[in-house]
């Protein structure tokens, strides 16, 4: 078999197993969470549990005071969710700090709108906590997409754009050496 062609063959074996990497070294990847208000929650019900979280909760509220980058005075599902979503990466990420009198749900869908900026925890997929690091979170517990999507995955352009990349590599290797 020609050089070109061995070449040719290994590159595309090698792609080939590509999209079958994970993103941390135990092999199970790690997933972004948050903890928002639910769709369907009363308003009335958001405010007593953003009162709550505020006051009693120690939440950071400070970005949704006036002035703040998450202060929308039109949306109290979006006030409370950034308030649950603070409560819940301070008290360890767990269902039960994601819960609010059944007002809030953990997600994998990122909230943050506008100016406003919703830091996320960390979970592996498989539901065990992942190692913390200086500017993450640690999380437990599975995820819960309330939006009635299902998630999307990114991985795959990042396997195409390494496989263009890698064979545009090889084309310009080639034309150069003429092999």
């Amino acid at each position: 078999m020609p050089i070109t062609e061995s070449l040719v063959l290994s590159l595309f074996l090698l792609l080939g197993l590509f999209p079958f990497r994970v993103s941390s070294s135990d092999g199970v990847p790690q997933q972004q969470l948050w903890c928002v208000a639910k769709n369907n929650a009363d308003d009335a019900s958001l405010q007593a549990a953003l009162d709550w979280a505020c006051g009693a909760g120690g939440a950071d509220c400070g970005p949704i005071q006036h002035g703040g980058p998450c202060y929308d005075p039109n949306s109290v599902q979006n006030t409370a969710s950034f308030a649950f979503n603070d409560y819940f990466l301070k008290h360890g990420m767990t269902d039960d700090s994601c819960n609010f009198n059944n007002n809030a749900a953990v997600t994998s869908l990122n909230p943050s709108h506008d100016n406003c900026k919703f830091p996320p925890g960390l979970s592996k997929s498989n539901g065990s906590s992942a190692e913390p690091t200086p500017s993450t979170y640690v999380g437990f517990g599975p995820s819960e997409d309330i939006s009635g999507c299902r998630r999307v995955s990114w991985s795959w352009m990042w396997w195409w754009f390494w496989s263009f990349s890698a064979i545009s590599y090889l084309m310009f290797v080639v034309s150069i050496f003429d092999l």
